[in-house]
């Protein structure tokens, strides 16, 4: 029986996926071995008839360049008890190639061990994606999928402002990102937005809504004594990592809540959530401000490909080959600026609990010291006396009292 390569996608979608899957397709069926690609993720693999489609040239000509993911991602994550022999063993696979994040990545070690443990032989090699660009990979290498989402998000960005600009109002926007401020930092520092917001921001004090209302109401102020009376601000969704339950309650939004009593952030725009509180709190000033909110969320996943995520995961792919030609299992496959392919093992990147630790923005690098020192527009000391003409207590929203800093 030919020997096998299964390709599977975990998680959620990210612009060049398709470019991850075609490209390790052709390598490894240009040296003689059949590509199998598993719809539903790690579901569709541990079916009892796993939902699986041999992928050939054409089809992997075909989805090279295209959004989204031709084959069906999934969030489940198996326990060790769903785990069986028969898949691997009945298809001679010999590589199973996961696309997607750190739990993607860990669920395959686990598999791999598991499979080991039965005397399977398996090779796993990880292909990391996310829009958040929070893995830790080499500094200055992106997360694939990450550079399409921020150019996509540039381009509603410049909408909305010119909207804002039109129309004399401000909008909130919130920007994905799960613990880390990237894609919002960059669409925002990209656009030249009055204010980002972003998770690392908050260093040295504790995040709460009031302080992320009042540093919109920051820049809105400044942007008033300029002679501006339109702007647009950009959080990042991560900030509600860092709050808690009874924070998230007191918002007065109507949330529904899990199992365990949390609310349930995905069900709603966060967007929708900053413009309200920052309504209300505009009113309580009796400042004349519209503001309008914009989600920036899932239309950023399944765009097609910028030509830097195009190269990229096609240098991804075809270094999943050089990997498992070299031996390589349980890693992840990085490419630097270069196209130097190397791999960097989970175990290496993890923490004393065997969770991925997150990449975050590097709030000291002297790029973030320029955007928020000179690229941001908000309330300091010397704008006090002016300020007094909109609030009574110009201290409260200086954006370095606010922050700590």
């Amino acid at each position: 029986m030919k020997e096998s390569v299964a390709i599977l996608c975990g998680g959620g979608p990210a612009p060049g996926i398709n470019a991850v899957i075609s490209s390790v397709a052709r390598v490894f069926l240009k040296s003689g071995y059949r590509v199998i690609g598993i719809h539903g993720g790690y579901r569709g693999l541990l079916m009892e008839s796993p939902n699986i489609e041999d992928i050939d040239y054409r089809f992997a000509d075909r989805i090279h360049n295209i959004g989204g993911s031709a084959l069906q991602m999934s969030r489940h994550k198996p326990k060790d008890d769903e785990f069986s022999t028969a898949f691997f063993t009945s298809n001679n696979v010999k590589l199973l190639v996961t696309i997607g994040g750190d739990d993607t990545a860990s669920t395959a070690n686990r598999l791999s061990q598991y499979l080991r443990n039965n005397n399977v032989k398996l090779q796993n090699i990880h292909v990391p994606k996310t829009i958040d660009n929070d893995l830790p990979l080499p500094e200055g290498i992106s997360t694939f999928g990450y550079q399409s989402a921020k150019h996509e998000g540039v381009k509603i960005a410049n909408t909305v402002y010119e909207d804002a600009r039109t129309s004399g109002n401000w909008f909130v926007i919130s920007a994905m990102g799960r613990e880390a401020g990237h894609l919002a930092f960059g669409i925002g520092s990209s656009v030249r937005f009055p204010m980002i917001i972003i998770p690392e921001m908050f260093n040295k004090t504790k995040i709460t809504t009031n302080k992320i209302t009042r540093l919109i109401i920051s820049a809105i102020i400044k942007r008033k004594i300029l002679g501006f009376e339109y702007g647009a601000a950009i959080i990042s969704e991560g900030v509600f990592h860092f709050m808690t339950d009874e924070e998230i309650k007191a918002t007065g939004i109507n949330f529904t809540f899990d199992d365990h009593g949390h609310p349930e952030l995905g069900t709603v725009s966060k967007a929708h959530i900053f413009n309200l509180l920052l309504t209300k709190h505009l009113k309580e000033l009796k400042l004349d401000v519209k503001s309008r909110p914009v989600e920036l969320g899932y239309e950023l996943r399944c765009i097609m490909p910028i030509a830097y995520d195009l190269m990229y995961c096609s240098l991804l792919g075809m270094g999943t080959k050089r990997l498992y030609d070299s031996g390589y299992t349980g890693c992840m496959v990085t490419a630097d600026s270069l196209g130097n392919i190397t791999p960097l093992f989970l175990k290496d990147v993890e923490d004393e609990n065997g969770k991925v630790k997150p990449r975050l923005v590097d709030i000291d690098s002297e790029r973030s010291k320029m955007v928020f020192e000179d690229g941001l527009q908000y309330l300091d000391a010397g704008d006090y006396e002016e300020a007094r003409e909109y609030v009574s207590n110009p201290e409260y929203y200086d954006f370095r009292n606010i922050l700590e800093w």
